[in-house]
């Protein structure tokens, strides 16, 4: 067990000079770190309920509202992010709420405390705490930790890599409400007397605040193969002791820039929310093997890999979805995913092959294989041209694109088992943790507005008929039980639609006498009737269909200065 958990006695007995990072521009030690748990720890012994969400864009607000919410006996549930539909989908789970949020969610506030209350040591296998995997797979889910097993993995990864970190400060590109981010640039640092840094930096302020100082740089791959190559990474040499890259493969392309602009070698973190760290390796040489981090033990079952670990709920062996070659040194490959084999129309097709296979092609840059759902399911492709005005280019030419890359694959896939649908866009949809997530390239895939037949187009009056296709985005996600047409939908159509109808003025000023009469469905068809007056700067608009009236308004337009 580690003894940093005793959160009280890493506090009381630390010296006030000892920083732990800086929070809204002011250092913070340990002893202003304990007042703030203390402040915490007593707003949520006073609340109700056991379950509670935090979400903070500081790193040091965040750690002293997570251990003051332990010592008050809550289970934690950490937000991806605090975004409303996220926000929304956690409600029903949690008692309340604490951070960065808006007062629709009544966070809860810390106040000032004597300093002289008293902690109590926390029960490492009562703390909990409950983070979300990203959904790269499909719809994210919740994965229930204990402190102790955090605690193991923190003494694991101060054993694996502790001992080339002395003395440097902790910076990172990802979220602290992600596990990986939550060990590496939290729990750790503060069990090492690391100080942390207060947010997340980007690529354009990232050397200013690496250099200076003996640093460590915590990444994911999204971000480290986008390193601008204008900026003065040269000044970090010497400087930056470490890279770590984690939450996905990290491309050896990527691995190798790193380590020529960076001046070291990325060291990559291989494990999951569900099994913590398994493994490492570092990129000083290319395609190195991975190592088991200590503690862990691992076998092949079924050609895929099995892991026994300390950071386990239990002792049973955890097998993965992971195919693996075992190497006599006791080290191992990975091979890609046996999830990833997937059947179209009975046919078996590996999603992993059909990626290999297009990156080759010297006019794609990355691609990710999905297959989309629907009354026929079929495989389609998100493609990262490597020249990145063919995302911008005509219909024409990214059909053109397409068409070489399927004839392509021809050459070993016949027609059902190679994508029939295909995007390219400038790079891949990532979320808050640099993941690429399954419903982020769905979404690429589902189109944003209905296909107009316009019966009418005058110069203050048209009329335009459409069909409601059951994949307009508009229908995901906004009502779980029912398909309908949010109201917001229909307004922001209304002005698109007459942008294309008419000259509008730039600057929005108000709706008027808008109303909703009846709910649309997909597979209806609308007739929507606008009218433009240009003296008052008013568009009409009205929305009807054989059930009658679904929706009216006007919006007020103005110019922009």
């Amino acid at each position: 067990m580690a003894d940093w958990i005793a959160l009280d006695r890493l506090l009381t007995t630390a010296q006030p000079g000892r920083d732990i990072g800086v929070c809204d521009g002011i250092a913070v030690d340990h002893v202003a770190f304990r007042l703030r748990v203390l402040a915490w720890h007593d707003a949520f012994s006073s609340a109700e309920g056991r379950d509670w969400a935090l979400y903070f864009d500081d790193t040091v607000a965040f750690a002293a509202a997570l251990f003051g919410a332990w010592h008050a006996g809550k289970r934690v549930f950490l937000a991806a992010d605090n975004l409303p539909a996220t926000l929304q989908a956690l409600q029903p789970q949690v008692s309340g709420f604490a951070g960065d949020l808006s007062a629709d969610y009544q966070p809860l506030q810390a106040t000032a405390v004597a300093d002289d209350a008293a902690l109590l040591p926390l029960d490492e296998r009562a703390c909990e705490l409950c983070v979300f995997t990203s959904g790269s797979t499909g719809q994210p889910s919740a994965i229930s930790k204990r402190l102790d097993q955090l605690a193991r993995e923190v003494d694991a990864l101060q054993a694996a890599f502790g001992a080339q970190l002395d003395g440097a400060q902790v910076h990172g590109t990802v979220s602290h409400q992600h596990i990986y981010g939550l060990l590496f640039r939290v729990l750790w640092p503060l069990a090492a007397g690391r100080a942390i840094q207060p947010r997340r930096f980007f690529h354009e302020d990232l050397v200013g605040a690496l250099a200076g100082t003996d640093t460590v740089l915590v990444a994911t791959p999204a971000h480290l193969k986008r390193l601008p190559e204008q900026l003065d990474w040269a000044s970090l040499h010497g400087r930056l002791r470490a890279v770590f890259s984690s939450g996905g493969p990290l491309p050896e392309d990527a691995a190798r820039q790193v380590r020529l602009w960076l001046g070291v070698a990325p060291t990559e973190v291989y494990g999951s929310s569900e099994t913590g760290g398994i493994a490492w390796r570092r990129w000083d040489t290319d395609a190195p093997p991975w190592q088991p981090l200590p503690g862990v033990q691992w076998r092949i079952e079924e050609d895929c890999l099995a892991v026994a670990s300390p950071h386990l709920e239990t002792s049973d062996w955890w097998r993965t979805q992971d195919r693996v070659e075992a190497l006599a040194d006791g080290r191992f490959r990975l091979l890609g995913r046996a999830d990833r084999i997937v059947k179209i129309e009975e046919r078996r097709v590996s999603l992993d092959a059909l990626e290999r296979a297009l990156r080759e092609d010297p006019e794609v840059e990355d691609v990710r294989v999905l297959v989309l759902q629907g009354q026929r399911e079929q495989l389609a492709a998100v493609v990262v041209p490597a020249d990145p005005a063919l995302a911008r280019a005509g219909d024409s030419a990214r059909r053109a694109l397409g068409q070489r890359l399927g004839a392509r694959l021809a050459q070993g896939h016949d027609a059902v088992t190679r994508p029939r649908r295909w995007r390219l866009v400038e790079s891949l949809p990532i979320n808050a943790q640099g993941k690429v997530t399954q419903a982020a390239l769905v979404a690429l895939f589902q189109p944003m507005m209905p296909v107009p037949v316009w019966d009418c187009r005058e110069e203050a009056a048209a009329t335009l008929r459409m069909t409601l296709d059951p994949a307009l985005r508009a229908f995901q996600g906004h009502f779980p039980q029912a398909a309908i047409l949010p109201g917001v939908a229909q307004l922001d159509w209304a002005v698109r639609f007459g942008r294309q109808a008419f000259v509008l003025p730039t600057g929005f000023q108000r709706m008027d006498a808008v109303k909703f009469q009846r709910v649309a469905r997909p597979g209806d068809e609308l007739t929507l009737q606008l009218q433009w007056d240009t003296e008052r700067g008013v568009l009409t608009f009205r929305y009807t269909s054989v059930h009658g009236v679904h929706a009216s308004g006007r919006v007020v337009f103005a110019d922009a200065h």
